[in-house]
């Protein structure tokens, strides 16, 4: 009798070490650029907000007030508990753009906080994404510049491109809290109109580099990643960001002479990755399709539902800025094509996350000593 109940108070406590064993595996893997999860959110939230379907809208928003920090506690448990894979992340070519993530993320959530009337915690917000974005800005390209080589990570698998959508959340957020700053709204907009020259400067770079090895170079399936389509989001939040630009009166004349160049860019901007949208569907279709290969979830694939979101919002923003009703119906029906691609990728989520917990709770018992 004795024997069994020691048994039965070993069994949770061996399933609970188990449990706990998963959970450091899975703080120390975690993949960089999972703040796209509150990236997708977050724009599809804002998109339904501005279309007037609220009741969406503050789900999602309510979901990302519990995924942003837990993703940051996450994140710092792994700077503490894991700092060598943090920093091996942090130096590896194909993966440090991944971390830009984190300050789109800040400024989508921060967008949806100005919505809401919260603009002080919407500054707050894009201050951090600043530091952060100053901080990784040159590190990243450091990384890129010291510690890539011609057989490493290349345009296609880095992701790169999300250093872009990065800079021009930094444009779009910081026009919407610049006009309540006073006498600091005009070195504000002078600011954001800089970043969104960065943002163009180092999309119209990397886009060479994109379409020269995707067009030239041979392709195999492995290259047909999520991350491709940020190639459509980064040129797609360009857009939304200079139809923010135009639709922010400034108030320094400078600026204001520049409003017909920012016209023409945003809308060729918002035209390119139009273009885009057939053709990765198209590479979409060869990878899983023709070559047959399964479509698992993986993290990535919110990078694939952020830029559907971006896109709707970006047209919606347009459809203002030109006052062309047409792109309105755009927007309304991507907003839901980007709301269903979040609900297959939530459940592909959910089914991860099922998996390896019944498979940590259902391992081997472990041996003593371990």
């Amino acid at each position: 009798m004795l024997v069994s109940k020691v048994k039965e108070k070993a069994g949770p406590l061996e399933g609970g070490r188990r449990l706990a064993i998963w959970l450091d595996g899975e703080v120390t893997k975690l993949f960089p650029g999972y703040f796209a999860l509150v990236m997708a959110s977050g724009i599809i939230s804002n998109t339904l907000y501005l279309e007037g379907h609220r009741y969406l809208s503050d789900l999602l928003f309510g979901l990302n007030l519990v995924v942003f920090p837990w993703l940051l506690l996450l994140t710092g448990l792994r700077a503490v508990r894991a700092s060598g894979a943090l920093w091996a992340d942090l130096t590896n070519p194909r993966l440090v753009f991944s971390f830009f993530t984190l300050v789109a993320a800040s400024d989508v959530l921060g967008l949806g906080m100005n919505l809401r009337g919260l603009m002080d915690v919407a500054l707050g917000l894009w201050l951090f994404a600043f530091a952060v974005w100053f901080a990784l800005i040159y590190f990243s390209f450091a990384v890129l510049t010291f510690l890539n080589s011609a057989h490493n990570a290349n345009v296609v698998h880095g992701g790169w491109l999300i250093a872009i959508v990065g800079t021009e959340s930094l444009v779009i957020l910081g026009a919407m809290i610049a006009p309540h700053q006073r006498e600091l709204a005009p070195a504000l907009f002078v600011l954001i109109h800089m970043l969104w020259g960065v943002g163009l400067a180092l999309y119209g770079i990397f886009i060479t580099l994109f379409a020269y090895r995707i067009f030239f170079f041979d392709v195999g399936p492995e290259d047909i990643t999520p991350l491709l389509w940020v190639v459509m989001g980064a040129a797609a939040i360009s857009a939304n960001a200079g139809s923010t630009l135009i639709l922010e009166e400034s108030g320094v004349p400078f600026l204001m002479s520049m409003r017909p160049f920012i016209d023409g860019v945003t809308l060729i901007m918002w035209a390119w990755a139009t273009w885009w949208i057939p053709l990765l569907v198209l590479f979409g279709l060869w990878k899983h399709g023709v070559r047959r290969v399964p479509l698992r979830y993986t993290p990535m694939l919110w990078s694939l539902v952020f830029p559907l979101g971006m896109y709707a919002l970006a047209s919606l923003r347009l459809s203002l800025a030109a006052e062309f009703g047409p792109l309105r119906a755009i927007a309304e029906t991507m907003v839901w094509i980007a709301l269903a691609a979040w609900v297959a990728t939530a459940i592909g989520l959910a089914r991860a996350m099922w998996t390896g917990l019944r498979g940590a709770v259902r391992a081997p018992a472990l041996r003593p000593g371990t």
